[in-house]
Formats: structure tokens, sequence, C-alpha cells
């Protein structure tokens, strides 16, 4: 009896789950300079980009046995010294992610509980610290418990999340505004086009999906069309959810209004508060706050579990409680420290990690896409484009770094509200 093989739903639904994150609350942030139409097309160019570098990632996999990852196949085709900067590279964006989800987890955990404890007569400040401290210790015991506790809690956050999304979206499109989605109001700063390359890095980590690509080539038994289609099906769900998301954000918020968030470091909560203040129903705003939390929860538990996985591995920590614990300081202590010595720092933080990212979900795809053309002659498929669509990818890979390095060093146009 032949086994059934998987539909292509499941594999649709694992690229565009594990693409959708909080990336996506960044984005209205990072591109407000650029504004909508300037958005959209970074967020199409983006993907194009992104969704070829995965078709070139499976290109080269299918010419290593079913399970192979990144590790075998970089280490095989480019060497050592890509492989240590590859790993490194994975290591700092999980890092820098976990630090970005704490920050504004920790905001918006200090808004719930503040609203949740004051009362007509006394109003209660925790504090963001505090804030940043619960969000952090109740999200890594689950993390610590096990797998399974992740599982099932995350089974809640994205049934949560996609009730939430869909009341605050249906909301929120049908008080778009002409003229604040295309800007005609605005009397000072005019410009976009300077602000293009800015935007870029915090996009690229909005459709970071290629860990996903070798599970995907054992999911369906190395039959390369059915992840091809998962993967180009499931990139183009997210960039369609993003840009929805695009339009109900910034044709209800005016990008002048966009200032006091970018000062707060691209603060979430900082965002969800000025947006609420534009909106006459309460309940949108509530709707909201619930996504952005659940968004940000669900991300945070995805993230973890697989740093928690590769410093138990890089370590040697094994399974025990005392193992488990040891691994769980090494995960969260570092970026709770930084968090709270720099709570506002969310689109900075994922502007870093769209860098780091660049290497291992754009530049090293299609390095190993042409090496692998060049090592064996016969392929059960290739990806579209030949060396052309590499050297575009590896092209847009660094755009990427160029972009955040002038950013840092100040020699970008940067928007300010």
């Amino acid at each position: 009896m032949n086994e059934k093989q998987p539909s292509l739903l499941g594999g649709v639904m694992i690229i565009a789950g594990g693409t959708i994150g909080a990336g996506m609350l960044a984005n209205p942030i990072s591109t407000s300079g650029v504004w909508f139409i300037g958005s959209i097309l970074i967020l199409i160019y983006t993907w194009f980009c992104m969704m070829s570098s995965g078709l070139m990632l499976l290109e080269a996999n299918l010419h290593y046995p079913t399970g192979a990852s990144f590790d075998t196949i970089v280490k095989d085709l480019l060497g050592k010294g890509w492989n240590a900067l590859n790993g490194l590279s994975l290591a700092f964006v999980l890092y820098i992610l976990t630090y970005a989800y704490i920050t504004s987890g920790g905001g918006i955990t200090e808004g719930f509980v503040n609203q949740l404890l004051s009362s007509p007569e006394s109003a209660v400040e925790i504090g963001r610290t505090s804030g940043s401290l619960i969000f952090a210790i109740l999200l890594a015991a689950f993390v610590w418990f096990s797998t399974k506790a992740v599982d099932r809690f995350s089974t809640v956050l994205i049934a949560g999340m996609v009730i939430s999304f869909v009341l605050s979206i249906s909301g929120l499109v049908s008080s778009v505004k002409s003229e604040v989605l295309f800007d005609t109001l605005s009397s000072t700063d005019t410009q976009y086009l300077p602000y293009a390359l800015v935007a870029l890095p915090v996009c690229l980590v909005s459709f970071g999906f290629h860990q996903n690509v070798p599970s995907l080539v054992k999911y369906y038994n190395r039959d390369a069309s059915k992840v091809v289609r998962s993967v180009f099906i499931g990139t183009a769900i997210a960039l369609g959810i993003y840009m929805l998301w695009q339009f109900a954000i910034q044709g209800n918020l005016p990008r002048s209004s966009f200032g006091p968030v970018i000062e707060k470091g691209g603060d979430i909560a900082a965002l969800l508060n000025t947006l609420s203040a534009t909106l006459e129903t309460s309940y949108i705003a509530v709707a909201l706050k619930f996504f952005a939390y659940m968004a940000i929860a669900s991300s945070f538990l995805g993230v973890t579990l697989g740093l928690f996985d590769y410093i138990a591995d890089l370590f040697g920590f094994d399974d025990s409680k005392l193992g488990r614990t040891k691994t769980a300081l090494v995960v969260f202590l570092p970026p709770l420290i930084l968090s709270l010595e720099y709570p506002y720092g969310f689109v900075i933080a994922i502007g870093y990690a769209g860098l780091a990212a660049t290497i291992w979900a754009a530049i090293v795809p299609a390095m190993l896409a042409k090496a692998c053309r060049e090592k064996f002659p016969e392929r059960q498929y290739t990806a579209f484009g030949g060396n052309g669509m590499v050297y575009f990818v590896i092209l847009f890979g660094l755009l990427n770094i160029l972009a955040q390095l002038a950013a840092q060093f100040g020699w970008l146009l940067e928007f300010k509200g």
C-alpha cells in the first residue's frame, strides 16, 4: 500500500505560520517614512527575493539526505568558515528577537496590569521593568517545562490571535481615510524615497521561513513540486496579510503621528496607544492590543524554543530539571537584562535581526545554489532565474547589510514623524 502524501495545505500553513509573526507590528513603523505606496513596493521586493532564496535553499537541500540541515549543507558546499558565520548569525537573530519581544511584551503587560489593578480612586503604575519581568518569566516557564507545554499554549495564543486580528482588521479597514492613506494632508515632510533603505532590514525579518525548508523536504518525501508550491503560496499569503495590515494601520494613523512612536524606538505599546486615540470604536483598540500581545507572545515562544534547543546542544546541557534551568538562564537572562537596560528598542532590534538574517536567509542560500550547480551537474530541481537570479538575491542581501550599517553610522536620512 502506498503511503498517503501530506496535503499541500499542510505545507502552506507551515510556511505562512512560520513567516507571519510579531514582525508585522514593526512594518508600519519602519515604513512610516516611505508610507503606504512605498511600503507596498518594498514588501513585494522583499517577498520576491526571500521567496527566491528559499527555493535556492531547496535546490541545494535536495542533493543531501532527507533531514540534512543548514549545518550539513553549508559545511559541505561553502566550508567551515561560512558554516561558523551562518551559525553565529542564526544565534544572533534568535537572541536579538528574544530581546525585541521582551521589550514590546513588557510594555503591553505593563499597560494591562496597570489597567487591571487601577480603580477610579487610585491609579496603579507597576513600571516597565515589572512588566518585562512578568512577561519574560511567565512565558519562559512554558519553554523550561517542555516543548509540549509550548505547543499547547501556542495553539491557544494563535487561536486568540486569529480572532482578535479579524475583529481589529475589520474595524480598521472600514474606517480607513484616503487622505491619511495617501498622505495628502501632509504639510511638513513630503519626502518618501530617501527613507526606503531604512525599512529594508525590518521587512526582511517578516519573510524569514528558511529554517522550515529542510522540514518540508522531509514532510513531502523529497517531492520538490509540493515544496515549491508550499513556499510560493505560503509566502504569498503572508505578503497579502502584511499589505492588508499596512492598509489598515497607515489608513487610520496619520504619518505625522508616528513621531512619538519612533521616539520610543518603535515601541508597540506607544503605537497602540497612539492608534487607539484616533479610533472612534473602543472595541477595535481592545482587539488590537490583544492581537499584538498574542502575536508577540507566540513569536517569543517559537523563537526561544529554537534557541533553547540550540543552546542545550551547544553547551551539552542535559534534559534534567537542573540542565533545563542552566539552559533557561543562558537563553533568557542576557536578553532580559538588555531589555531592562534599553526598554525602547523594538524596531532597532528587529533591524539588527534583519542584518544577521540577511546572511543565512538571503546570501548563503544564493551561494549554496551556485555552489551546488557547479558540484552537481544533474539536478532534481533548479530554482528559476538561473545564475542571474542568484546575483540578484545576493545584491538584495548586500543592500540590506549596507542599509543597516549606513543607518547605524547616521549616513541615512531617518524619518522622525
